[in-house]
């Protein structure tokens, strides 16, 4: 009876993800999947104008890691920034004032609770600031 009911059980758990694997989503028109690739391989849809109705595109993100500047202090801000979020929120903004970087890492600090102690902070912050301000910033 339970080797019965096991495999009653493991049948009906199959019937119903697939029901649910072939069950659209309600508005969803089409779905993509996460895709590798360098920066700029993915092609950027035109602006939708919200009209009526709940229907909505989920297209293919990109699953690259950004490639940090090499120098004295870049495995630091791998080991500590990569903790709560990708390296490419770094590589991503503008060239940053040096006193901006400076702000920004004592906010992971002070306001996410970032585990960095002042001595690793200030070598982040060098870091950011020898790579990643207006006049720093190799393209």
């Amino acid at each position: 009876m339970r080797k019965f009911l096991v495999l009653t059980l493991t049948a009906l758990a199959a019937l119903v993800g697939s029901v649910q694997a072939d069950t659209p989503r309600p508005g969803l028109l089409d779905s993509g999947d996460y895709a590798g690739g360098p920066l700029g391989s993915a092609l950027q849809p035109a602006r939708v104008i919200p009209g009526n109705g709940d229907v909505y595109k989920v297209g293919k993100w990109p699953t690259y890691t950004a490639e940090l500047a090499a120098g004295p202090g870049r495995d630091t801000v791998l080991g500590h920034c990569s903790m709560c979020h990708s390296v490419t929120y770094i590589t991503m903004q503008p060239p940053l004032p040096a006193a901006t970087w400076d702000a920004e890492v004592h906010k992971m600090i002070k306001t996410f609770g970032a585990p960095i102690d002042e001595a690793t902070a200030k070598d982040i912050i060098a870091y950011l600031q020898a790579h990643y301000t207006p006049q720093t910033r190799k393209q």
